[in-house]
């Protein structure tokens, strides 16, 4: 049984009350979604707030769930939906921050190995290039933030984001070619030396 496969079972177990099971997926899946979350309000302490949240929803409606769709996806419809109504009702606004877990503390698993190596040049061009990244999520629509996420962070399938935002893929692509060149722009930016001084500090 792969990971998706366990994944699901899972997930019926946690519905017919198996707090196992949600201890298990829990698990397995929290650093994602609070990088996710992490992406959306740029505040290490928020996200972890919004992760609580979301898998506290994902509880309560583990019922609601059906094997036909992967298990990743049914969740991440879940932490899409709540990070985008958090964001609608203004209480969180997401500062201009690293792509990566605040100050790459990987203490809880949140952060990927980056690419900045043993070398101090190669580890600073990383931040830099993160640092980039960032700020161009930072000024995309909640949308296209959440699209490029799920699509450059956590590797999933177009047909698996649009499930996650209820969006055609058609929508998911034209979502993530935006969030792309915004991404692009912002480095070419960094790599022509034009990005302001507060983003190169």
């Amino acid at each position: 049984m792969d990971d998706a496969d366990s994944d699901a079972q899972a997930m019926l177990r946690v519905a017919a009350g198996d707090r196992r099971a949600f201890a298990r997926l829990f698990d397995r899946h929290h650093a994602s979604v609070a990088r996710f979350a992490f992406r959306f309000v740029g505040n290490r302490e928020r996200a972890e707030e919004l992760t609580q949240d979301i898998f506290v929803k994902l509880y309560r409606n583990a019922r609601a769930y059906q094997p036909t769709a992967r298990f990743k996806t049914f969740l991440f419809r879940v932490a899409t939906n709540h990070c985008l109504n958090e964001v609608r009702r203004g209480e969180y606004r997401t500062p201009r921050a690293s792509a990566a877990a605040p100050d790459g503390d990987d203490r809880d698993g949140w952060d990927r190995e980056g690419p900045q190596g043993d070398r101090p040049d190669a580890a600073l061009e990383g931040r830099e290039l993160e640092r980039a990244v960032g700020e161009a999520l930072a000024d995309m629509s909640a949308r296209e933030r959440a699209a490029f996420t799920m699509c450059r962070f956590e590797g999933m399938a177009y047909r698996d984001i649009a499930d996650a935002l209820e969006a055609s893929e058609s929508a998911v692509k034209s979502l993530i070619h935006r969030a792309t060149l915004a991404v692009a722009r912002r480095i070419e930016a960094l790599q022509t030396g034009t990005v302001p001084a507060r983003s190169r500090a």
